[in-house]
């Protein structure tokens, strides 16, 4: 019993693997948006942008604080979410706004996600594409305005006369002023990759149904049994030719497929002839 070989088109073997790999590729997207809408929660809550080597005083985007008694480690903070104006100065209460909406758009963005079982695909993308790039923008602006607030009175309190505006003074750059600027980045990377989810699409090709008796490649030239164009395998300029035995009275019974030879010329049992096959051209 034969075995069936049937050839299937590369481009289709191409197409069903980028839709494969294009699902997992989704579903790490997800992963990491709501790991983007953590780092920025982290950041945003957490007053350990700023910080002296002492551990007396930390200064987050939205908060002061300052121990009373190290020993102890109790604190006295300035600054109240419910209250923007109790944060000092007006970058550093800027700089707030900007890094909160930007966290809540991160926010947002989860529960964007939702939508995937309601609306179409591209449609979902597209709009938390759009999210993430609104609230990284936000988050960098917020990371750039939040030097210009350290002139304030109160962050020289912790800082040290020499702090002002880009200016450190005796503070150094901790662990939540970097996370916010990584949020940043990851949200710019999770928005280009949406906007790629969104666009790329894969055609495939159709089915050529049960109608056709054949898979593989099809001679595009040939166009019937009487007809085709020229280089394609019915292009070749030939007549059918039939061999028909000779009669049965003939008694000389060489091969009809052996070569002229002087005996069989000579033989006795009958006379010349032209050939032992005889050739119609149909």
């Amino acid at each position: 019993m034969g075995s069936k070989v049937e050839y299937v088109d590369s481009t289709q073997m191409y197409a069903t693997s980028y839709a494969r790999n294009s699902k997992a590729v989704a579903v790490l997207w997800g992963v990491f948006t709501l790991c983007y809408a953590v780092i920025c929660l982290v950041a945003f809550a957490t007053p350990e942008w700023l910080g002296t080597t002492s551990s007396s005083g930390r200064i987050g985007v939205w908060t002061i604080c300052n121990a009373i008694d190290a020993q102890s480690g109790i604190e006295t903070c300035i600054g109240k979410l419910e209250d923007v104006t109790t944060i000092p100065g007006v970058a550093l209460r800027s700089a707030a706004i900007l890094v909160g909406l930007g966290t809540l758009l991160s926010l947002i963005c989860v529960l964007a996600l939702l939508l995937f079982f309601f609306c179409g695909t591209t449609s979902v993308f597209m709009i938390c594409g759009w999210i993430q790039l609104f609230s990284a923008i936000l988050i960098g602006a917020g990371v750039i305005v939040f030097p210009a607030g350290w002139d304030t009175s109160e962050v020289r309190l912790t800082c040290g006369s020499s702090a002002g505006q880009y200016a450190l003074g005796d503070c150094s750059v901790r662990w939540a002023l970097v996370l916010a600027v990584i949020g940043c980045l990851d949200g710019v990377i999770l928005a280009s990759l949406a906007f790629i989810l969104a666009t790329r699409h894969v055609r495939l090709r159709p089915d050529p149904g049960p109608g056709l008796p054949y898979k593989g490649e099809i001679n595009g030239a040939f166009l019937n049994d009487a007809q085709s164009l020229s280089g394609s395998r019915k292009a070749i300029n030939m007549q059918p030719v039939m061999l028909m035995q000779p009669s049965a009275g003939d008694a000389d019974r060489y091969s009809e497929f052996s070569n002229r030879t002087g005996r069989s010329k000579a033989s006795g049992y009958r006379g010349d002839y032209s050939s032992s096959v005889q050739n119609f051209q149909l």
